[in-house]
C-alpha cells in the first residue's frame, strides 16, 4: 500500500517512553504518519491507562522504564491482559532475542529507523 494511500483510521498508540525529548520525538513522526497518540513516562502509569481505554491498538515502548515495570514487563503485561493490542519494544541498552519477545511482539534497536516503525505500525492495522 503505497504511504499516501494510508489511512490508519485513526488507530491509536500508547507511547511508553522516560525521556522527555524522546517521547516527543516519537509523538512527532508516529502522528505525521496518521496515528493519534497517548503518552506516558512510566510503564507503571501504561497500565493504568491501558485499565482505563478500550481504544488503543499499539503501545510503542522503551525497555529501560523506571518503576515497578520495564517495558518487557509491560509488554507481557499487553500480551496477556489485552491480547489484541500490538507492541513495539526500543531499547538503546538492551536487545531481547526473539525468544524473549511475547508473541507478535516487534522489537527496534537504538536509534530506530523511523519509517520502519511506522510500516510496521501500517502492518499490524492493515
Amino acid at each position: 500500500m503505497a504511504r499516501e494511500e494510508f489511512s490508519p483510521s485513526k488507530a491509536i498508540v500508547l507511547i511508553v517512553e522516560d525521556d522527555p525529548l524522546l517521547r516527543m520525538l516519537a509523538i512527532d513522526f508516529i502522528e505525521e504518519a496518521g496515528f493519534d497518540t497517548i503518552e506516558t513516562e512510566s510503564a507503571d502509569a501504561a497500565v493504568r491507562i491501558l485499565e482505563a481505554r478500550t481504544d488503543i491498538r499499539i503501545v510503542f515502548t522503551d525497555i529501560d522504564m523506571p518503576g515497578s515495570l520495564d517495558g518487557m514487563k509491560l509488554a507481557a503485561c499487553v500480551h496477556d491482559r489485552w491480547p489484541p493490542i500490538e507492541i513495539i519494544l526500543t531499547s538503546g541498552h538492551n536487545f531481547p532475542s526473539a525468544e524473549t519477545l511475547p508473541e507478535r511482539a516487534l522489537f527496534f534497536p537504538k536509534p530506530y529507523d523511523t519509517a520502519k516503525v511506522i510500516e510496521a505500525m501500517e502492518a499490524f492495522i492493515a
